[in-house]
């Protein structure tokens, strides 16, 4: 130890809590709240239960669930989905087998499988991909009912 070098506190400004009128601009708290509402079922991962208010689900694991208020799935070509969903878009490279709602645009990758009830305002399939059960275009700004039974 060398006594003649000056001890430095440790900078903590990282941790202190930031005052209401904060230099954070807008973009930045929108980006920032958007990846909080963001989650990922990684793969390995078992999940069951009742997913809310998030922006974006991403399932690379397994999932069993009612899945409402959320804008955006995105099952990973690792990922299984069972239940049911309402949901704006959706991006489908695994399985999700129950009751399916896009308002917006359904996407089947090649690797991907929907099974059930589904019902979409677009549609689009890769070669490859699979879709089956009962099938339904909404309308353009059709109100959806809500689903009924849980899909599993």
């Amino acid at each position: 130890m060398n006594p003649d070098i000056a001890r430095r506190s440790p900078d903590m400004s990282a941790f202190a809590p930031r005052p209401a009128g904060s230099s954070t601009s807008p973009a930045q708290r929108t980006t920032a709240e958007a990846e909080q509402k963001k989650l990922i079922v990684g793969r390995d991962i078992f999940l069951n239960g009742e997913i809310r208010t998030c922006d974006s689900l991403v399932v690379e694991g397994k999932v069993e669930a009612v899945l409402s208020d959320c804008r955006a799935m995105d099952i990973a070509g690792s990922g299984e989905f069972r239940g049911s969903a309402e949901i704006e878009s959706a991006d489908i490279s695994g399985r999700f087998d129950g009751d399916l709602i896009v308002r917006q645009r359904l996407t089947i990758r090649a690797t991907g499988k929907v099974l059930g009830k589904i019902r979409y305002g677009q549609l689009e399939v890769e070669r490859g991909g699979v879709i089956s059960g009962t099938i339904e275009a909404l309308a353009d700004g059709a109100a959806v009912p809500p689903a009924s039974g849980n899909g599993r």
